[in-house]
Formats: structure tokens, C-alpha cells, sequence
């Protein structure tokens, strides 16, 4: 099992605007696909938005990509309006791996 931290720089002004569209839109997509997704967060001090996957496997993620990313839905009707939320080009993704005592596991 390994997680994701993701990390995104929302465009100015536009906070509220993609926290409401994560909660609302993205993540139950993702969910519904299959997506294990363990938190949303913004930091208090910038305009970052932080979030956190956990996968199974690599096999696990690279087939719940494709449910994702290749799908109608997030191609037509999501892809565009991230891209007027946040700057895609600074968007950070860890991969980490719980040390055996953490409670996350």
C-alpha cells in the first residue's frame, strides 16, 4: 500500500471556488470510480490546496487512473475548469509508504 500527497496552487481568488469544486465534483468522481481518497486540506499560510490517495498496489493506481483521467466525464466536463482553478504547472505529487507504525496504515 502506498499514498499520494498531492499538492496544488490554487489561482488567486479562486479558493473558495475550487474547494467547493473538489468537495462537490472531483472527489465524489473519483470515489466513484474506486478512488481511496483520505483528505482534503488548504494551508492556512498560502493558497495550496493538499490532498491524500492511498493505493493498493501500482497496479491498483495505474487502472484507477485510467477510470479516472480517461473517462468522458473528466475529459469533457472536469479537465478544462482545473485548469482555471489551478496552475497545473506547479502541481506537486509525493508518493509515500507508511512507516509500520503510523496509524494511517
Amino acid at each position: 500500500m502506498f499514498f499520494e500527497l498531492r499538492q496544488y496552487q490554487i489561482q488567486p481568488g479562486k479558493r473558495e471556488e475550487w474547494v467547493q469544486f473538489m468537495d462537490e465534483v472531483i472527489i465524489p468522481f473519483q470515489m466513484s470510480k474506486g478512488m481511496t481518497i483520505l483528505g482534503s486540506f488548504v494551508d492556512e499560510e498560502s493558497n495550496q490546496y493538499i490532498w491524500i490517495r492511498r493505493f493498493e498496489d501500482e497496479e491498483s493506481r495505474k487502472a484507477l487512473y485510467a477510470a479516472v483521467y480517461e473517462s468522458d466525464v473528466w475529459k469533457n466536463e472536469i479537465s478544462d475548469r482545473v485548469g482555471t482553478l489551478i496552475d497545473r504547472s506547479q502541481i506537486k505529487v509525493t508518493r509515500m509508504t507508511a512507516t509500520p507504525r503510523s496509524y494511517i496504515r
